[in-house]
Formats: structure tokens, C-alpha cells, sequence
């Protein structure tokens, strides 16, 4: 079983000013192809079924114990990274009226879950990730240290449920523009998320 990178949708340059090209450069063509390198190899040490990458991390817990933490540091940063990429675009629209209503529904506004998912991201402390997801079909925010999913449980990651929207913040994912402007580098986030693809993560993770 060998794990791929999804081909970006738009270019290095395309997300600039908000994520300069050469951050973005290196960390799609060498963060990332890094964590599915690794994952690969680790994999070709096991047999075991064929499966999608959010599949793999939803039972790393039967997994064998010899691939495990590989699994959990590569797997999850190949599945963080590809959900990062698909929720980056230039179109700059705001959140459906579907979406809109269910974000209102459980933060009370946009205004109000942007402040919260800003304060996921920026007291992460380290590397991790701040994350919205589907649990018990209700929007909630939760962090994640290091490359860890909310995909492999609360026992394991710290927090559950589907990913629809994820921000990766490492210092490689801002470090050259930003520096240790961390709060800088959220702000400008939201000039880049591209919403219709959260909009088809929120409505597939609902239906299912």
C-alpha cells in the first residue's frame, strides 16, 4: 500500500500575501512528501488492507505495535497536510448560508468562532494543529499536539471527530514570513480559506 500527494489547485504564489510562495514551496514539496516517505516505508514493514488514510488513522489503535507511532507522527501529518491544502484556495466567499446557520448555531456567530479558533490556534503550545469538526453532528473546535488527528480519538490525539477545517501551526507553516508572529499568520488565514470545500466536508461528515 503506498500513500500519494494530492496535487495543490492553485500555485505556490497563488496564496500570497496572506502565505508567501516560498513557504508554501517548501512546505508542500518537502514537509509533507517527508511525512508520506515515511509513512510508506513504515507501511512496507506490515501487511495489512488497503485503506484510505482517514481509515488508517480511525483504527491506529489495531494496528501493529512496531508502526504505530510512525503511523501516528507521518500518517497523521500526510492526512492533516492533504485537509490543509483543500481548505486553502483563493476564493475569498463567506461561509454558505447551510454552514453559516450551523457555525451561528453552535458559536453564536462567525465573529464569535473565529475568535475561539484563533485562541485553539494560538495557545497551542509548540507544533500542533487547531481543528473544527463534526462530533455527535454538532460543529465544535478542538488543538492537536504535534501531527496527531482528531481522526485517532480523544484517548490518543486529545480531542475527536471529523475534520472539515484545520490549521496547521508549526513554525515551518509561517516561520519564514512571520517569524514568531504566530497571531499574525491566523489573521491571515481567514483571507485564504477557501469555505465550499469546508461546505462539502461539513455536508459529507453530516450525511454519513
Amino acid at each position: 500500500m503506498q500513500y500519494t500527494q494530492s496535487p495543490l489547485l492553485y500555485s505556490y504564489t497563488d496564496l500570497e500575501p496572506y502565505i508567501d510562495s516560498r513557504t508554501m514551496e517548501i512546505h508542500y514539496s518537502k514537509h509533507h512528501a517527508t511525512y508520506v516517505t515515511k509513512l510508506n516505508e513504515a507501511l512496507q514493514t506490515v501487511n495489512i488492507d488497503e485503506q484510505s488514510i482517514e481509515s488508517l488513522l480511525q483504527n491506529i489503535s489495531t494496528l501493529p505495535e512496531s508502526i504505530r507511532t510512525a503511523v501516528r507522527n507521518h500518517g497523521g501529518g500526510h492526512a492533516n497536510h492533504t485537509l490543509f491544502w483543500s481548505i486553502l484556495g483563493t476564493n475569498n466567499a463567506s461561509p454558505s448560508s447551510e454552514l453559516l446557520q450551523a457555525i451561528t448555531t453552535s458559536f453564536g456567530s462567525l465573529e464569535v468562532f473565529k475568535e475561539k479558533f484563533t485562541a485553539a490556534a494560538t495557545s497551542r503550545f509548540g507544533s500542533g494543529w487547531a481543528w473544527l469538526v463534526i462530533k455527535n453532528a454538532t460543529l465544535q473546535i478542538c488543538s492537536t499536539a504535534n501531527q496527531d488527528s482528531p481522526l485517532m480519538g480523544e484517548a490518543i490525539a486529545g480531542c475527536s471527530g471529523t475534520p472539515i477545517l484545520g490549521l496547521d501551526v508549526w513554525e515551518h507553516a509561517y516561520y519564514l514570513h512571520y517569524q514568531n508572529r504566530r497571531p499574525e499568520y491566523i489573521a491571515a488565514f481567514w483571507n485564504v480559506v477557501n469555505w465550499a470545500e469546508v461546505e462539502r466536508r461539513y455536508n459529507e461528515a453530516i450525511n454519513n
